[in-house]
């Protein structure tokens, strides 16, 4: 019996090693090779994802396009109206309004904001140490069940008020498929200031020789989260660059 009790205990001291021995750099190069290699992430120019929202018992349906130049859009199919949101071009961020119907645009520091995110396309943790990002291993956590290693990853500050606030996210990572399930993030602005945003992903499957996530969960920690699910995603689709621009027709008229 004790000679039992000993291998159960060097089994779990073995096991424990193997977990702790990850470096933060390891994990994420598993992470890659799990899902397609990293020659594979870099050719990636654009993705386009075709979702599906469930609010109430109606399904809504969201096609958004991510594009490697900094340009991306949303546009939201409600009730036979089709209307764009979160459209960036390079420099202006613009969305439709759904009382109005107009296209307006958003303030700098919004626009700043969404530029610093498209600044880690496809993935943030993709080359992150040339992007000037630093990624740190924090520890294991279960999460849903299953068990995590926990990286701190640090981008580019955003300026809110007039101040450069950190901008970090902590990813957890299935320690068995070594793909984020699970990330957190300190909410910065607006009526959840203060607030840790959780978005959840699974069922990861394979689009144009790259593994994604096809099911998320967005909310808040602690609270019920809006799932919705990823139909199809295609790798480098075509994208004019027409469908960016802000409507000329809601150009404000030049000064005489």
């Amino acid at each position: 019996m004790k000679m039992l009790s000993r291998i159960l205990v060097l089994i779990t001291l073995v096991c424990s090693y193997t977990i702790n021995a990850q470096t933060v750099d390891e994990i994420i190069d598993n992470y890659f090779e799990n899902t397609g290699g990293v020659e594979n992430w870099e050719k990636i120019e654009g993705i386009k994802l075709w979702i599906t929202i469930n609010q109430g018992g109606m399904e809504i349906p969201i096609e958004q396009v991510i594009l490697k130049n900094g340009k991306t859009m949303s546009t939201i199919n409600f009730q036979g109206q089709s209307m764009k949101q979160g459209v960036f071009d390079g420099e202006v961020l613009w969305s439709t309004n759904f009382m109005t119907q107009k296209a307006e645009k958003s303030d700098e520091e919004t626009t700043n904001m969404v530029k610093n995110e498209l600044s880690e396309f496809p993935d943030p943790f993709l080359n992150y140490k040339e992007k000037g990002f630093t990624a740190e291993l924090m520890e294991t956590e279960t999460v849903d069940g299953s068990e995590t290693f926990k990286i701190k990853l640090t981008t580019t500050p955003n300026i809110i008020e007039g101040k450069e606030v950190p901008n970090i996210a902590y990813y957890f990572f299935d320690n068995e498929n070594f793909v984020p399930i699970q990330v957190h993030k300190e909410i910065t602005v607006g009526p959840g200031k203060g607030m840790i945003s959780e978005q959840k992903m699974s069922d990861y499957q394979e689009a144009g020789g790259i593994y994604m996530p096809f099911s998320m969960t967005q909310g808040v920690k602690g609270q019920p989260g809006q799932p919705f699910t990823i139909e199809k995603i295609e790798i480098n689709p075509t994208v004019d660059d027409s469908e960016f621009t802000f409507p000329e027709s809601e150009l404000e008229p030049e000064e005489n």
